[in-house]
């Protein structure tokens, strides 16, 4: 892996108060392998709407994140949150945030001593800092089909897919986390790359020790257990498929483990149980109590469809039964994936999941994704940034 170079990154989410996300895993261990490493805290897409139910909740923990702004997050990686407009619908909006921003990371990295920094960008607003830092290189990293989220922030989605494009356009090198993405790429082709979704392996893995304690939020629930952690939004969680499976399997029990939305209609089934977040490092625990880990997610909605969530990998990685809906990203792992097609699908999947015995199924999930890990990845990222720095000399 290379080693002392200097890189921005730019995030798609917060750094304090998200289970750790691509951007973070990498530059975590680039920061490790002896380089130095801003990451900036997401600058978002924009406010939600005015009557957006959590509009609230967002705006206290972004303030909380300005707050902390630059921390040592571990040795060679700083983490800042600085502060901006969040209007980036606005012509004057985005050029006040060239020059917050600009001044703010600029500042910083000449403390940091940085020289050319490579620029590495994961949101499509992060776009006009290209060329204000002095990089060497720009990768952009696309981990989502970001004109389809209209449901977290009220910028216009137009406005959305020219701040894409001009991010595809301006990089050196681009990065794709999910096939459907990867597939439907036609700008700048010549300079995408397909990089899957990686898991801690090892950390998730332990749950097929069958070692692990179960806490006592689970351990009390009675069986069986139907899994899921992650964000529950309404827009994201099909509430009519797990409403259906309750109704006609009253005694399986739903165990979702996360931040809920307020107004979630399934928190009102007596066999749904909506337990807070948990920290990273408690996952596998709370993992280790699940007989069937599911994604029951609405697939009505664009933005899911190109979806490629982490979850899925890491299920795989406990060796855990596991019943998702039908989604282009995990085509290819029919083999070792429950893939439901509809509501009554999705119930016949899960009946036979809880039926599975012995230890075979649960070796070839593991074996399917045990090569998918962020040490791998980041060796494939260091080799692509420095052909390219050599390309870039050589011309």
């Amino acid at each position: 892996m290379f080693t002392g170079k200097s890189i921005i990154c730019f995030g798609g989410e917060d750094f304090w108060y998200h289970h750790p996300h691509p951007s973070e895993h990498l530059m975590r261990r680039f920061a490790r392998a002896g380089n130095k490493v801003i990451f900036v805290n997401s600058i978002s897409m924009g406010l939600p709407s005015l009557a957006h139910k959590d509009l609230l909740p967002r705006i206290r923990r972004k303030l909380r994140s300005y707050a902390r702004f630059a921390r040592e997050a571990e040795r060679n990686l700083t983490v800042v949150s600085p502060p901006v407009v969040p209007f980036f619908g606005s012509r004057a909006g985005r050029a006040a945030n060239q020059l917050l921003l600009s001044a703010q990371i600029n500042l910083l990295a000449r403390r940091k001593d940085f020289t050319r920094p490579v620029l590495w960008i994961a949101i499509p607003t992060a776009v006009d800092m290209i060329g204000r830092v002095d990089e060497s290189l720009v990768v952009y990293l696309v981990t989502d089909k970001y004109d389809a989220n209209t449901m977290d922030h009220a910028t216009e989605a137009t406005h959305i897919t020219r701040l894409h494009e001009r991010a595809l356009e301006a990089s050196d090198i681009i990065l794709y986390s999910g096939r459907k993405l990867f597939d439907e790429a036609t700008i700048a082709r010549e300079r995408s790359h397909l990089l899957e979704h990686a898991i801690d392996y090892e950390h998730f893995a332990q749950v097929s020790s069958k070692e692990l304690e179960v806490p006592e939020a689970v351990a009390r629930i009675p069986r069986p257990h139907l899994g899921y952690f992650g964000a529950m939004e309404e827009w994201l969680i099909d509430e009519e498929l797990v409403e259906k499976i309750s109704r006609e399997r009253p005694l399986w029990q739903w165990v979702f483990i996360g931040n809920c939305a307020r107004g979630m209609k399934i928190g009102e089934l007596e066999n749904v149980h909506i337990l807070p977040p948990v920290a990273y490092a408690d996952l596998p625990r709370y993992a280790s109590g699940f007989d069937v880990c599911v994604l029951p997610w609405n697939t009505h909605n664009t933005w899911t469809t190109y979806a490629s969530p982490m979850k899925v990998r890491e299920y795989l990685a406990t060796g855990k039964p596991t019943v998702i809906v039908d989604l282009y990203e995990f085509e290819h792992l029919r083999d070792v994936l429950r893939i439901a097609h509809s509501h009554d699908g999705f119930l016949r999947l899960t009946e036979s999941a809880l039926k599975e015995t012995g230890e075979d199924a649960a070796r070839a999930r593991q074996g399917s994704i045990a090569h998918l890990t962020w040490d791998n990845h980041a060796e494939a990222v260091s080799c692509l940034i420095e052909g390219a720095l050599a390309e870039k000399k050589r011309s």
